[in-house]
This record gives C-alpha cells, structure tokens and sequence, in this order.
C-alpha cells in the first residue's frame, strides 16, 4: 500500500517533468501547423524575432517573472503558453497518481499530456497534424513493446483491437459522411483507441462515448450560438476530452454503465 511518501515522490517527480513536456508542446502546437521545425531555430520571440534566452524560457516561472511580456521589447506573451504548461503538468500528476504501475504510468503522462496540443491545434486550425500523430503512434507503439517485455500491464493484442475498433469506426463515418468526418480525427482516434486499448477495450468505448456525447453537446450549443448547420465544428478536441475522461474515470464509469443496463 503507498504512503503519503510514496504519493509525495510521485508529484515531485511528474510535475516537472510535465511542465517540461508542457513547453516542448507549445513549440509544437505553434509551429506544426506552419510546417516549421521543432528544433531549430531556437524559441523566438513572435512579435520582434529575438532568440529567447534559457534564462527565460523556463515553464511558468519565466512567464510570471517578466509578467507576461518580452524582455527585449515588452510585447504581450500569451497566458496560453503558461496555462498549457501548467495543464499538462496537472495531466502528469493526475497519470502519476492514478496508475500504480510505473510502466502504465510512464505511458500515460504523455498520452494525457499530448491531447491538449491536439485539441489546440485543431480548435486553432482545423487541422489534426501527420507531424504529431504518427510520431506518437510508433513512439507509443514501440514502449508498448518494451513495456510487455518488461511485465508492465499492457496488452498489445487489445491495443490493436482498440486501435481497429475506434480508429475504424470513425474511418467508416468518414468516408460515409466525408465532410462530417475528418481523416486527421481518424487517425486520432487510431491512436487513442492504440493507447487505452492496452488497459482494457472497455477504455475505449468509454473514450467513444464520451467523444460522441461532448461532440452532441457541443453541436447543440454551437448551433443555439448561431452556428450555421453545415458550419464545420472541429471534432478533436471533443476525442482529447473523451480519451482523458475514458484514461481517468474509464473503469469506474464502465462498471458504472454495465450496472445500469444489467
């Protein structure tokens, strides 16, 4: 049974690495869909270009210190970078306290941490980027591996069953409704029926859903908003919200479903 120590090593040790996580990821949610590098060139201040210096650069605390402006010419710096940081690192501790298992664990920090950048991104430009799904998917998929061999408690054959069953289900609607349906949310859905599967294919109907549901709600509000009915609503964001929901609370919620229609 964990001790207070226990859970106490667990936060000193996520939330860093989350926060990290976090600010690597607004690189990528701002230059992904502009088709830059990751890499190079270094963090760039957006309005006057001038190279970032480490010593502000740091998660959360850079942007506090400079009160949310550029040293070098005082132009406004977006609360986003900062509250995306902070949320990720939240999602890390949230994983680092929910699964006992440090492989399950290790896992599900950046799955959880990740579909923020998803959501943005789409919620942004109505894109789902090639440039992060596939990366995460072999870089899941290749842990998954290491994982099994290690005893951690994944199941590769679920996971690809997972990966079918949702990733195929939206394919299916796709290509039956193609302007309903975006290929880029498929592949999203690929990638989080890949990841839940591997704890169970009941995180996976949790994670659809929830999706769907958000997804109608969301529909319903963004037409009582004045939404046109053919207006494109981004659905991303709603299969993020659904794979965190499923990853957080799916067990308790699917024991939760079965009891009521059993």
């Amino acid at each position: 049974m964990d001790t207070a120590w226990d859970w106490a090593i667990r936060v000193l040790v996520s939330a860093p690495l989350g926060l990290v996580f976090g600010s690597f990821l607004t690189v990528a949610i701002h230059r992904l869909p502009r088709g830059e590098s990751l890499i190079s060139p270094r963090s760039r201040c957006p309005s006057c270009g001038i190279q970032i210096r480490s010593r502000d650069n740091v998660p959360v605390v850079s942007w506090i210190v400079l009160r949310g402006r550029c040293r070098a010419c005082g132009a406004r710096i977006s609360p986003v970078y900062p509250l995306t940081e902070l949320a990720v690192a939240g999602l890390f501790v949230a994983a680092a306290l929910r699964f006992g298992d440090v492989w399950v664990a290790g896992m599900m920090a950046p799955f959880l941490g990740v579909m923020p950048a998803f959501a943005l991104i789409d919620l942004r430009h109505r894109i789902i980027p090639n440039r992060l799904v596939y990366p995460s998917l072999v870089l899941f998929a290749a842990y998954l591996v290491v994982a099994r061999l290690a005893g951690g408690g994944v199941d590769l054959a679920r996971a690809g069953l997972g990966f079918l069953a949702f990733g195929g289900g939206l394919l299916l609607i796709a290509l039956i409704s193609p302007r309903g349906m975006g290929m880029g949310d498929v592949k999203l859905a690929g990638l989080i029926g890949f990841v839940l599967g591997s704890l169970g294919l009941r995180f996976v109907g949790v994670a659809a859903g929830s999706a769907i549901l958000l997804g109608g709600v969301g529909g319903i509000l963004a037409l009582v908003a004045g939404a046109g009915r053919k207006q494109a609503i981004p659905f991303g964001p709603f299969l993020a919200a659904g794979a965190l929901i499923a990853a957080l609370f799916g067990a308790e919620l699917a024991s939760a479903y079965l009891r009521l229609v059993g």
